[in-house]
Protein backbone atom coordinates (compact mmCIF):
# COMPACT_ATOMS: atom_id res chain seq x y z
CA UNK A 1 0.00 0.00 0.00
CA UNK A 2 1.01 3.61 -0.63
CA UNK A 3 1.74 6.04 2.10
CA UNK A 4 -1.24 7.07 3.85
CA UNK A 5 -2.20 10.48 3.24
CA UNK A 6 -2.62 11.08 7.43
CA UNK A 7 0.82 9.47 8.16
CA UNK A 8 2.72 12.41 8.40
CA UNK A 9 0.15 13.66 11.00
CA UNK A 10 0.58 10.25 12.62
CA UNK A 11 4.45 10.89 12.64
CA UNK A 12 4.28 13.93 14.67
CA UNK A 13 1.65 12.54 17.02
CA UNK A 14 3.99 9.63 17.85
CA UNK A 15 7.18 11.95 18.25
CA UNK A 16 4.93 14.24 20.56
CA UNK A 17 3.81 11.23 22.89
CA UNK A 18 6.58 9.04 23.69
CA UNK A 19 6.69 10.19 27.23
CA UNK A 20 10.41 10.51 27.59
CA UNK A 21 11.46 8.04 25.16
CA UNK A 22 14.10 8.87 22.62
CA UNK A 23 13.35 7.43 19.14
CA UNK A 24 16.73 5.92 17.68
CA UNK A 25 15.36 4.83 14.15
CA UNK A 26 13.19 5.03 11.36
CA UNK A 27 9.46 4.55 12.28
CA UNK A 28 8.46 1.56 10.19
CA UNK A 29 4.97 0.40 9.06
CA UNK A 30 5.51 -3.04 9.80
CA UNK A 31 1.55 -4.60 8.40
CA UNK A 32 -0.64 -2.20 6.50
CA UNK A 33 -4.83 -3.64 6.08
CA UNK A 34 -7.79 -2.00 4.96
CA UNK A 35 -8.42 -2.56 8.93
CA UNK A 36 -5.62 -1.16 10.47
CA UNK A 37 -2.02 0.23 10.31
CA UNK A 38 0.63 -1.26 12.45
CA UNK A 39 4.00 1.03 13.24
CA UNK A 40 7.23 0.14 15.14
CA UNK A 41 9.30 2.56 16.83
CA UNK A 42 12.82 1.94 17.93
CA UNK A 43 13.54 4.34 20.85
CA UNK A 44 15.83 3.89 24.01
CA UNK A 45 13.59 1.78 26.27
CA UNK A 46 12.79 -1.17 23.53
CA UNK A 47 10.14 -0.55 21.04
CA UNK A 48 6.83 0.50 20.74
CA UNK A 49 3.70 0.45 18.89
CA UNK A 50 1.64 2.20 17.14
CA UNK A 51 -1.82 1.44 15.76
CA UNK A 52 -4.17 3.40 13.49
CA UNK A 53 -7.77 1.53 13.17
CA UNK A 54 -9.47 2.14 9.81
CA UNK A 55 -12.90 3.88 10.16
CA UNK A 56 -15.19 1.06 11.07
CA UNK A 57 -13.09 0.13 14.11
CA UNK A 58 -11.70 3.21 15.45
CA UNK A 59 -13.93 2.35 18.97
CA UNK A 60 -10.72 0.07 19.63
CA UNK A 61 -8.78 2.87 20.86
CA UNK A 62 -10.95 3.75 23.51
CA UNK A 63 -11.19 0.50 24.45
CA UNK A 64 -7.82 -0.19 24.75
CA UNK A 65 -7.32 2.42 27.61
CA UNK A 66 -10.37 1.51 29.34
CA UNK A 67 -9.16 -2.36 29.57
CA UNK A 68 -5.73 -1.07 30.55
CA UNK A 69 -7.39 1.10 33.54
CA UNK A 70 -9.62 -2.08 34.56
CA UNK A 71 -7.04 -4.82 33.92
CA UNK A 72 -3.13 -3.63 33.57
CA UNK A 73 -1.89 -7.47 34.01
CA UNK A 74 -3.97 -9.10 31.84
CA UNK A 75 -3.92 -6.67 28.54
CA UNK A 76 -1.19 -3.67 27.16
CA UNK A 77 -1.82 -0.65 28.61
CA UNK A 78 -1.63 2.27 26.09
CA UNK A 79 1.18 5.16 26.60
CA UNK A 80 -1.48 7.13 24.54
CA UNK A 81 -4.56 7.05 22.42
CA UNK A 82 -6.65 9.11 20.20
CA UNK A 83 -10.19 8.34 20.13
CA UNK A 84 -11.70 10.38 17.53
CA UNK A 85 -9.15 9.29 14.96
CA UNK A 86 -8.74 5.75 16.50
CA UNK A 87 -4.71 5.88 17.18
CA UNK A 88 -3.16 4.27 19.45
CA UNK A 89 0.97 4.07 20.91
CA UNK A 90 1.78 1.11 23.15
CA UNK A 91 4.78 -0.09 24.56
CA UNK A 92 6.17 -3.71 23.24
CA UNK A 93 4.23 -6.27 24.71
CA UNK A 94 6.76 -9.20 25.01
CA UNK A 95 6.44 -12.09 22.53
CA UNK A 96 3.16 -13.81 20.51
CA UNK A 97 2.05 -17.03 22.20
CA UNK A 98 2.70 -18.32 19.07
CA UNK A 99 6.10 -16.93 18.34
CA UNK A 100 7.50 -18.28 21.86
CA UNK A 101 7.58 -22.20 21.47
CA UNK A 102 5.37 -22.49 24.30
CA UNK A 103 1.93 -22.48 22.35
CA UNK A 104 0.99 -26.16 22.88
CA UNK A 105 -2.29 -27.48 24.08
CA UNK A 106 -1.77 -27.20 27.95
CA UNK A 107 -0.46 -23.34 26.84
CA UNK A 108 -4.02 -22.95 25.03
CA UNK A 109 -6.18 -24.56 28.17
CA UNK A 110 -4.14 -21.91 30.46
CA UNK A 111 -5.27 -18.54 27.93
CA UNK A 112 -8.39 -19.81 27.60
CA UNK A 113 -9.20 -20.21 31.13
CA UNK A 114 -7.33 -17.01 32.00
CA UNK A 115 -9.37 -15.00 29.23
CA UNK A 116 -12.46 -16.34 30.76
CA UNK A 117 -11.71 -15.17 34.26
CA UNK A 118 -10.87 -11.56 33.01
CA UNK A 119 -14.31 -11.86 30.57
CA UNK A 120 -16.27 -12.27 34.23
CA UNK A 121 -13.98 -9.57 36.12
CA UNK A 122 -14.71 -7.28 33.08
CA UNK A 123 -18.98 -8.15 33.03
CA UNK A 124 -19.68 -5.01 35.24
CA UNK A 125 -18.34 -2.61 32.76
CA UNK A 126 -20.57 -3.60 29.54
CA UNK A 127 -22.24 -0.61 29.53
CA UNK A 128 -19.02 1.55 29.67
CA UNK A 129 -17.95 -0.40 27.04
CA UNK A 130 -21.26 0.31 24.96
CA UNK A 131 -20.84 3.96 25.49
CA UNK A 132 -17.31 3.93 23.82
CA UNK A 133 -18.92 2.52 20.48
CA UNK A 134 -18.23 -0.87 21.16
CA UNK A 135 -21.05 -2.98 18.94
CA UNK A 136 -24.26 -4.30 20.76
CA UNK A 137 -24.09 -7.94 19.24
CA UNK A 138 -26.62 -8.96 22.02
CA UNK A 139 -28.69 -11.82 21.01
CA UNK A 140 -31.28 -9.59 21.13
CA UNK A 141 -29.87 -7.60 18.21
CA UNK A 142 -28.98 -10.54 16.12
CA UNK A 143 -31.93 -11.22 13.78
CA UNK A 144 -31.99 -7.23 12.44
CA UNK A 145 -28.37 -8.16 11.65
CA UNK A 146 -29.00 -11.31 9.45
CA UNK A 147 -32.43 -9.68 7.84
CA UNK A 148 -30.21 -7.01 6.52
CA UNK A 149 -27.19 -9.05 5.98
CA UNK A 150 -30.01 -11.90 3.55
CA UNK A 151 -31.11 -8.32 1.76
CA UNK A 152 -27.72 -7.96 0.60
CA UNK A 153 -26.54 -11.06 0.26
CA UNK A 154 -28.70 -14.26 -1.56
CA UNK A 155 -28.01 -16.89 0.64
CA UNK A 156 -31.26 -19.12 0.30
CA UNK A 157 -30.32 -22.02 3.07
CA UNK A 158 -29.30 -19.34 5.33
CA UNK A 159 -32.46 -17.62 4.75
CA UNK A 160 -34.22 -20.69 5.12
CA UNK A 161 -32.60 -21.23 8.21
CA UNK A 162 -34.25 -18.16 10.00
CA UNK A 163 -36.97 -20.16 11.97
CA UNK A 164 -34.27 -22.15 13.46
CA UNK A 165 -32.24 -19.28 13.84
CA UNK A 166 -34.52 -17.08 15.85
CA UNK A 167 -34.83 -20.05 18.69
CA UNK A 168 -31.07 -20.08 19.26
CA UNK A 169 -31.14 -16.41 20.19
CA UNK A 170 -34.23 -16.83 22.30
CA UNK A 171 -32.41 -19.43 23.82
CA UNK A 172 -29.40 -17.51 24.24
CA UNK A 173 -31.44 -14.75 25.74
CA UNK A 174 -32.42 -16.11 28.61
CA UNK A 175 -28.94 -17.78 29.46
CA UNK A 176 -28.19 -16.99 32.71
CA UNK A 177 -24.84 -16.27 31.30
CA UNK A 178 -24.26 -12.47 31.80
CA UNK A 179 -23.34 -10.47 28.45
CA UNK A 180 -20.42 -8.89 28.00
CA UNK A 181 -17.40 -7.93 25.97
CA UNK A 182 -15.92 -10.75 23.88
CA UNK A 183 -12.61 -10.96 21.81
CA UNK A 184 -13.69 -12.49 18.73
CA UNK A 185 -10.76 -13.15 17.02
CA UNK A 186 -9.09 -14.77 20.49
CA UNK A 187 -5.53 -17.14 19.29
CA UNK A 188 -2.19 -17.64 20.56
CA UNK A 189 -0.95 -14.97 18.07
CA UNK A 190 -3.55 -12.42 19.55
CA UNK A 191 -1.96 -13.12 23.44
CA UNK A 192 1.51 -12.03 24.45
CA UNK A 193 3.46 -13.38 27.05
CA UNK A 194 5.49 -10.79 29.40
CA UNK A 195 9.24 -10.97 30.83
CA UNK A 196 7.17 -12.45 33.80
CA UNK A 197 5.43 -15.48 31.58
CA UNK A 198 2.07 -13.66 32.33
CA UNK A 199 -0.13 -13.69 29.09
CA UNK A 200 -1.75 -10.66 27.56
CA UNK A 201 -4.89 -10.40 25.43
CA UNK A 202 -4.59 -8.09 22.62
CA UNK A 203 -5.73 -6.60 19.20
CA UNK A 204 -9.55 -6.10 19.99
CA UNK A 205 -10.49 -4.42 17.79
CA UNK A 206 -13.36 -6.73 16.49
CA UNK A 207 -14.56 -7.17 19.90
CA UNK A 208 -18.64 -6.66 20.86
CA UNK A 209 -21.02 -7.43 23.33
CA UNK A 210 -21.91 -9.89 23.39
CA UNK A 211 -22.82 -13.53 24.86
CA UNK A 212 -19.53 -14.12 26.17
CA UNK A 213 -18.76 -17.70 24.85
CA UNK A 214 -18.84 -16.60 21.09
CA UNK A 215 -14.81 -15.68 21.13
CA UNK A 216 -15.22 -19.74 21.02
CA UNK A 217 -16.35 -19.71 17.48
CA UNK A 218 -12.49 -18.74 16.28
CA UNK A 219 -10.82 -20.22 19.19
CA UNK A 220 -11.63 -23.91 19.05
CA UNK A 221 -11.50 -23.67 14.65
CA UNK A 222 -8.00 -22.03 15.13
CA UNK A 223 -6.76 -24.40 17.96
CA UNK A 224 -7.88 -27.47 15.46
CA UNK A 225 -6.26 -26.39 12.96
CA UNK A 226 -3.01 -25.70 14.34
CA UNK A 227 -3.05 -29.19 16.08
CA UNK A 228 -4.75 -30.83 13.23
CA UNK A 229 -7.00 -32.07 14.94
CA UNK A 230 -11.39 -32.48 14.42
CA UNK A 231 -13.45 -29.96 16.44
CA UNK A 232 -15.01 -32.92 17.93
CA UNK A 233 -11.46 -34.48 19.32
CA UNK A 234 -10.86 -34.69 23.27
CA UNK A 235 -7.76 -32.51 22.86
CA UNK A 236 -10.45 -29.45 21.54
CA UNK A 237 -13.50 -30.65 24.24
CA UNK A 238 -10.29 -30.17 26.49
CA UNK A 239 -10.06 -26.61 25.46
CA UNK A 240 -13.55 -25.94 25.37
CA UNK A 241 -13.79 -27.43 28.86
CA UNK A 242 -11.09 -25.23 30.35
CA UNK A 243 -13.13 -22.08 29.00
CA UNK A 244 -16.27 -22.65 31.00
CA UNK A 245 -14.66 -24.52 34.04
CA UNK A 246 -14.45 -20.59 35.29
CA UNK A 247 -18.63 -20.49 34.25
CA UNK A 248 -19.32 -23.52 36.47
CA UNK A 249 -21.29 -21.74 39.00
CA UNK A 250 -23.39 -20.79 36.12
CA UNK A 251 -24.87 -23.90 34.67
CA UNK A 252 -24.48 -27.58 34.77
CA UNK A 253 -21.64 -29.06 32.29
CA UNK A 254 -24.58 -29.94 29.46
CA UNK A 255 -26.64 -26.46 29.96
CA UNK A 256 -22.96 -24.80 29.67
CA UNK A 257 -22.01 -26.98 26.40
CA UNK A 258 -25.28 -26.65 24.98
CA UNK A 259 -25.09 -22.76 25.20
CA UNK A 260 -21.22 -22.81 23.81
CA UNK A 261 -22.42 -24.83 20.79
CA UNK A 262 -25.53 -21.96 20.32
CA UNK A 263 -23.13 -19.38 20.88
CA UNK A 264 -20.79 -20.86 17.79
CA UNK A 265 -23.49 -21.30 16.09
CA UNK A 266 -25.08 -17.75 15.55
CA UNK A 267 -21.29 -16.46 16.35
CA UNK A 268 -21.01 -16.35 12.26
CA UNK A 269 -23.35 -13.40 12.34
CA UNK A 270 -20.49 -11.62 14.58
CA UNK A 271 -17.85 -12.53 12.55
CA UNK A 272 -19.65 -11.76 9.04
CA UNK A 273 -20.69 -8.10 10.82
CA UNK A 274 -16.56 -8.04 12.11
CA UNK A 275 -15.76 -8.24 8.52
CA UNK A 276 -18.01 -5.80 7.70
CA UNK A 277 -16.93 -2.86 10.08
CA UNK A 278 -13.21 -3.83 9.04
CA UNK A 279 -13.95 -3.37 5.40
CA UNK A 280 -15.80 -0.07 5.77
CA UNK A 281 -14.24 2.30 3.35
CA UNK A 282 -11.80 0.23 1.72
CA UNK A 283 -10.86 0.39 -2.00
CA UNK A 284 -11.79 -1.40 -4.73
CA UNK A 285 -8.73 -3.48 -4.54
CA UNK A 286 -9.26 -4.35 -0.96
CA UNK A 287 -12.57 -5.02 -1.54
CA UNK A 288 -11.80 -7.69 -4.42
CA UNK A 289 -9.66 -9.58 -1.63
CA UNK A 290 -11.63 -9.65 1.13
CA UNK A 291 -15.29 -8.61 0.98
CA UNK A 292 -16.08 -12.97 0.22
CA UNK A 293 -15.35 -12.96 4.19
CA UNK A 294 -18.71 -11.59 4.97
CA UNK A 295 -21.04 -13.68 3.15
CA UNK A 296 -18.75 -16.45 3.66
CA UNK A 297 -18.84 -16.19 7.65
CA UNK A 298 -22.65 -15.60 7.13
CA UNK A 299 -23.03 -18.77 5.32
CA UNK A 300 -21.15 -20.74 8.23
CA UNK A 301 -25.04 -20.38 9.67
CA UNK A 302 -26.10 -23.52 8.14
CA UNK A 303 -22.73 -25.59 8.61
CA UNK A 304 -21.71 -27.87 11.30
CA UNK A 305 -24.36 -29.54 13.64
CA UNK A 306 -28.10 -28.80 13.86
CA UNK A 307 -28.64 -27.55 16.91
CA UNK A 308 -32.37 -27.11 16.41
CA UNK A 309 -33.87 -30.12 18.35
CA UNK A 310 -30.78 -30.16 20.60
CA UNK A 311 -31.04 -29.03 24.30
Amino acid sequence: MSEPRWWPQAVSWIEANLAGRVRTGEIERVRERPWSTVATVPTTTGPVWFKANGPGLLYEAGLLRVLGSLAPDRVITPLVVDVERGWALLPDGGTTLRESGQDGLAAWERLLGEYAVLQRELAPHTADFLGLGVPDLSPATLTAHLDRLLGEHELPEVAAARPRFLDWCAELAGSPVPLGLQHDDLHDANVLVDAQGRYRFFDWGDASIAHPFTTLLVSLRVAARKFDLDQGAPEILRLRDAYLEPWSDLGTPAELHRTLALTTKVGAISRSLAWERALLEADAESLAEWADAVPGWLGELVKGPDLAARR
